[in-house]
């Protein structure tokens, strides 16, 4: 089809669950349109559940299923005549499922039973040879760490079928059981060439009756299934749900309005995915040793990046101070934040003991006694040094990738949650040397929309051409630096 037969505007949904909350977001959308209103946005909340000598993080992801199909009947009920559907979501967790039946709720990437499946893993396999076989970056919850978790209490025998989250939600709706490639290259078992790896697969001792047919971003999968048409009263047989860049970084990235030959970008919500995009893997040793990933991108092409902690830090820690009783919230604390003069000292986001939940100013705190300095005292003072901390991993994790593969990057890009933070981009604009284009704030749901929307026929071209559409109707925000910081 060329751009002339495209229709002049049409309408998709994007269902988008991040680790903190979820929307469903309802988008008109044509070749000079793009149009995005929230239709449900929803908290994402774990559960803890004590699992005979321990206490267990879980998903409630049967609970967010229920909020997709309440914000899904929201727009049918406004669209009736809707063309798609698409599911993105946070990578490597999943879950195991019998006769199509969910065994039990997914575990949580931060729940503590990883460590166990990294002893396994690397008992059987080198982790030199893994990063050569995946690509992926060390990180001790990816999806082969916790199989190899499950695969040791027995779960694996009882189960037939594995699927991503984002997998699983679209099996809800449709009954059809596949794997979209963005997120299957986060487990850590696909081959260079986006297959599942047999071998690999077979070393670790898993049943590899239960990995489904691989799918690429844009193919149809189906319609809803018979017992959900009274709940979501579209037209007909309803919209296609459609395969999009389902790990929710690989839909962001499709909404960057960058030149990638010359352009990084920051996906910046929960996570802080620090990178640039590729047309092929990159696995060096130097990028081992520096963790970066070779993750699947829409359209074959590959997202070469470093995760930082991210946002979490600055969620999390609000969280523990409104517990003790404070009546702040990140925005006043941000604003007062502004006032403060630039901490001298800066702590490691990504250091391990960031990653549970609970008490974080407490631990950052220690981080900075255990090297004989002074944490901040006040709140306002922590959320300083967070922002300042997290704007310098990203400017290290720019300036790496661009050493590692040659990328002359001249600009960053920041979208999600983060391109809105106004003080932590023009940190990474300082911090960097370089200018900060911040936005689209909603760039996971206009990577996922685009994508459905090119299989509906509602847009024509390639990734450029579709980022095109989103610099002309975006309104981004350009930080240039104001004080040049050392960074490395």
């Amino acid at each position: 089809m060329n751009a002339a037969a495209a229709p002049a505007v049409g309408t998709v949904a994007a269902v988008d669950l991040g680790a903190t909350s979820g929307r469903v977001m309802h988008a008109r959308v044509g070749a000079n349109t793009l149009e995005l209103t929230e239709a449900a946005r929803f908290p994402n909340t774990p559960v803890r559940v004590w699992e005979g000598d321990r206490e267990a993080l879980h998903w409630n992801l049967t609970g967010l299923y229920e909020n997709v199909v309440d914000g899904l009947a929201s727009v049918a009920r406004s669209d009736p005549a809707l063309a798609s559907i698409g599911v993105d979501a946070w990578a490597v967790d999943y879950g195991l499922l019998r006769n199509g039946r969910l065994l039990g709720e997914p575990y949580h990437y931060r729940d503590e039973r990883t460590a166990a499946g990294v002893s396994a893993v690397h008992a059987a396999v080198d982790p030199g040879e893994l990063y050569r076989e995946g690509g992926l970056q060390f990180l001790p919850f990816n999806s082969l760490y916790q199989l190899a978790v499950d695969a040791a209490a027995g779960s694996l025998e009882r189960a037939d079928r594995f699927l991503l989250v984002p997998d699983l939600l679209t099996f809800w709706l449709t009954g059809a059981a596949q794997a979209e490639r963005t997120n299957a290259s986060t487990t850590g078992l696909l081959t260079a060439d986006g297959a599942w790896n047999d071998a690999l697969i077979a070393r670790l001792g898993l049943p590899r009756n239960v990995f489904p047919p691989l799918v690429d971003a844009g193919t149809p999968v189906g319609r809803f299934l018979p017992s959900l048409r009274g709940d979501l009263p579209f037209d007909g047989a309803g919209p296609v749900v459609t395969a999009v860049g389902s790990h929710d970084t690989a839909s962001a990235v499709v909404a960057v309005p960058m030149d990638a030959s010359r352009a990084a970008y920051i996906s910046c919500g929960t996570w802080g995915l620090v990178g640039v995009e590729l047309p092929q893997r990159i696995v060096s040793a130097e990028g081992r040793a520096a963790n970066f990933t070779n993750e699947g991108g829409v359209d074959g092409r590959i997202r070469y990046l470093h995760n930082v902690m991210g946002l979490w830090l600055l969620s999390e820690s609000v969280r523990e101070w409104q517990r003790r009783g404070l009546r702040v919230t990140l925005e006043s604390l941000l604003a007062e934040a502004a006032e403060l003069p630039r901490p001298s000292d800066l702590f490691d986001p990504d250091d391990p003991r960031f990653m549970a939940p609970g008490d974080l100013p407490s631990r950052i705190g220690e981080w900075f006694s255990e090297r004989g300095l002074t944490a901040p005292a006040s709140p306002a003072g922590m959320v300083r040094v967070i922002v300042e901390s997290l704007a310098a991993a990203f400017a290290d994790s720019v300036h790496r990738a661009a050493a590692l593969t040659g990328v002359a990057v001249d600009t960053i890009h920041i979208v999600g949650g983060g391109a809105r933070n106004r003080l932590l981009c023009q940190a990474t604009a300082d911090r960097s040397g370089l200018p900060v284009l911040a936005g689209p704030v909603e760039a996971t749901a206009i990577g996922n929309v685009l994508v459905q929307a090119r299989a509906a026929g509602l847009l024509t071209g390639d990734l450029e051409t579709l980022r095109a559409l989103v610099a002309r109707t975006t309104q981004i925000t350009r930080y240039d630096p104001v004080r040049i910081l050392a960074h490395g």
